[in-house]
């Protein structure tokens, strides 16, 4: 065996979570070719751990294990030591994650796993401590393990390497097919019904106690879940969907996964009730939690679905966005406590003496205790994470005020908590710009402009959809990279720079096209600047070029053109993430309603749904994204044409406030002059026909309304409109 002669290279790397690596002992490679030959050429294992940096028990792996010296002499002699930021390689973490799945039965950070030289895996795991406790194997141990059985088992290590590709494949990469079925008839996309069967599994898993999904264990958020619940019970009138879906937001809403004094949601919940999160924030939970509110809002009139909005909003406006308009990703779960270690939590909880020290009113201290349920034992480690535990209603009762007075000094108390928060030692950020969660920021921040009639989200969605575009779309090749982060110096001479001074790595998977696709497109609806929907069609008819095989029927999560690994992953499922199938689907059926006649986009969605139709019909629950499609292939989208130079502020306010899940908010010039330019700036030979003949009549802006080829007259009055769409709809429910 060749002796070892590389170095820790984490310090040329710009990942926050690589960069907390780079002064360990352990002599880390990023995931790259050198690594890669080095391992062949050294003919030694690959160990390849994959975290990031708000994760817990990454922190806690690397301070027993990739700190210490005899590990580090371990793994530096026999293995090349690769380490991995999932955010930034979700494509490698999809396979070897899919292995440790399929062979343990679990998964989770850090990912743990042994390659080949060629990359194919022989043993997995997550979190292994330094020393064998309670039935874990020590980590050294293991390395010492593998060791031998690379070096006297060879023959054996590589067929289990082959068997667990192999698995991998059948699991990420093959697909059933297109066209005919097994049975010789032509197989066709799931109907409406596989809407009904996810909400009908949603129920059965609900927690009737508690809210939210799952009775055992930690909760997590399913916004996706509530979606498919909301728009299912619009399908049918079935209360049950409703009120499952509202359980699920007053738990989030009330209970610890959300800052009651900050805004913004944690990651999820370690227990049944709500009461204890893992305390990292991430872009893409407070983006895609509060979406799910937008509904709930749109449905129920309730202003407490709106303020949770327009807090989380606020948080990410203040801490997780870029001078210059873009959004950061992650802030970490820990922080340093009072004797400056760095413990899970303590930026966020509180205990009386803690509150009575902001709060000098009596009074105020009390509340604030008693409504959000601090108190001298606390329900973590002593100290309290905030929940509502108390009513206004009973406040009042009990201090004999005005509900009203409770809510002021609520509210009062509440500020001067932040204030006094705002000292402490902050929580780190990962400052690194992802395409695809930057979408999906964006596509709330614009539905929240839409829904609550606020401009400033709208112009906060631009702002970072610009941003994105600027530094990480390439114009001239239609393609774009997934990261962005800001560098003070470069760290080396290799480094690639951007315009901006800033590192630009990784060509963007299925999931960055997207989710900024829809991104760009829900800043058309919400603005109705035509640059915007030009960019989404940009973004889509890249997804056909790179990511659409048309023999398997599918779309995989890798670019064609992209760096060839040991399978070409697939992601259908909904994770903690929607799924980048499912929105790409979305946003193809969206956008076929505006594209040249030379892009099929609808006909790629629909190939999609039917090559993965048995998929969605067996397990509705995990593919809900995908079930909202085929719901919205089935019924056609809800198309809302306004003619006009701007949306009358009656009409913004009415088509806001309505919940209409599939629609569809075209907006176009009142002329055909107007129009015409419109289209030379697209591209296009002729007016799509969501535009066509849709002039402004009689002078005045003009709503149309359509939905499977059947259309309303040309209207004047929304609330016409919005009776046209109550009666088609209930036609569409009643036909499920």
């Amino acid at each position: 065996m060749n002796a070892p002669t590389q170095r820790n290279r984490l310090d040329e790397e710009e990942s926050p979570y690589l960069r907390q690596h780079m002064d360990n002992p352990v002599n880390w490679q990023p995931w790259d070719d050198a690594a890669l030959e080095a391992a062949r050429e050294r003919d030694v294992p690959i160990f390849l751990s994959i975290g990031y940096s708000a994760c817990h028990w990454c922190h806690v792996m690397e301070e027993e294990s990739f700190a210490d010296e005899e590990v580090a002499e371990a793994l530096n002699e026999n293995f090349v030591p690769i380490k991995v930021d999932r955010e930034e390689r979700p494509d490698v973490d999809s396979i070897y994650m899919t292995v440790c799945q399929l062979v343990t039965g679990q998964g989770g950070w850090p990912l743990s796993a042994w390659l080949t030289p060629e990359g194919k895996p022989f043993y997995v795991g997550t979190y292994f401590p330094r020393e064998s406790k309670r039935g874990m194997p020590g980590f050294l141990d293991l390395l010492e393990n593998i060791r031998n059985s690379w070096e006297n088992d060879r023959e054996e290590v590589e067929n289990r390497a082959q068997q667990w590709t192999d698995a991998a494949k059948g699991q990420l990469e093959e697909t059933p097919g297109s066209g005919a079925d097994v049975d010789g008839q032509e197989r066709e996309p799931p109907t409406s019904e596989v809407l009904e069967s996810a909400a009908d599994a949603a129920v059965r898993g609900a927690d009737r106690e508690f809210g939210g999904f799952g009775t055992n264990g930690p909760k997590f958020p399913q916004p996706a879940r509530i979606h498919a619940l909301f728009r299912a019970a619009d399908r049918t009138g079935t209360d049950e969907y409703r009120q499952v879906a509202l359980k699920a937001l007053n738990a989030m809403a009330s209970g610890g996964l959300y800052d009651h004094v900050g805004g913004g949601f944690h990651r999820y919940c370690v227990d049944r009730d709500w009461t204890v999160p893992h305390f990292e924030k991430m872009l893409y939970d407070n983006a895609e939690i509060p979406r799910a509110f937008l509904a709930g809002y749109q449905l129920t009139g309730d202003d407490r679905y709106a303020e949770v909005v327009r807090e989380t909003l606020a948080f990410v406006d203040r801490e997780l966005t870029h001078d210059a308009g873009g959004f950061f990703s992650t802030l970490d779960a820990q922080s340093e406590d009072e004797y400056g270690e760095r413990e899970e939590g303590v930026f966020y909880v509180w205990t009386p003496d803690e509150v009575r020290e902001v709060l000098e009113d009596e009074t105020d201290a009390d509340l604030f205790c008693e409504r959000f349920g601090i108190t001298e034992r606390g329900n973590f480690e002593g100290t309290t994470v905030l929940t509502i535990d108390a009513s206004i209603d009973d406040l009042a009762d009990e201090f004999g005020l005005e509900s009203g007075e409770i809510e002021d000094r609520l509210e009062s108390a509440r500020r001067m908590l932040f204030e006094a928060r705002e000292q402490r030692p902050r929580p780190p950020r990962d400052e690194k710009v992802l395409a695809g969660w930057n979408g999906l920021m964006i596509t709330t921040a614009a539905e929240a402009a839409i829904v609550l009639g606020d401009d400033a989200y709208a112009d906060s969605a631009v702002a970072a959809l610009e941003f994105v575009r600027d530094r990480l779309w390439d114009a001239d090749s239609g393609r774009l990279s997934r990261r962005y982060k800001d560098v003070s110096e470069p760290r080396s001479e290799d480094l690639e720079t951007s315009s901006h001074g800033g590192d630009v790595r990784i060509d963007g998977y299925l999931e960055d096209y997207a989710f900024l696709a829809r991104g760009a497109l829900a800043c058309y609806e919400a603005t109705g600047e035509v640059d915007h929907l030009a960019f989404a069609l940009e973004l889509a008819r890249t997804i056909v070029a790179e990511f659409w095989d048309a023999e398997r029927g599918t779309l995989y999560f890798t670019p064609e053109s992209g760096e060839s690994l040991v399978t070409r992953p697939q992601e259908l499922g909904d994770q903690s993430t929607p799924s980048s199938t499912g929105v790409a689907v979305e946003v193809l059926l969206a956008l076929d309603h505006f594209a040249a006649a030379d892009f099929d986009f609808e006909g790629i969605a629909e190939t999609v749904l039917e090559t993965h139709g048995n998929t969605l019909e067996a397990n509705p629950m995990e593919h809900v994204t995908l079930c909202l499609d085929a719901d919205r292939l089935a019924t056609g989208a809800l198309e809302v044409t306004v003619a006009a130079d701007a949306v009358p502020d009656e009409w913004r306010g009415r088509l806001g406030e309505t919940y209409l899940p599939d629609r569809l908010l075209s907006r176009r010039p009142p002329t055909a002059d107007g129009l015409t330019e419109w289209l030379e700036g697209l591209g296009l030979d002729a007016a799509p026909p969501i535009w066509a003949d849709r002039e402004a009549r009689d002078d005045e802006p003009t709503l149309y309304v359509c939905r499977s080829f059947t259309c309303s007259p040309p209207v004047h009055d929304v609330d016409e409109a919005l009776e046209w769409v109550g009666d088609v709809s209930a036609e569409s429910g009643s036909e499920m």
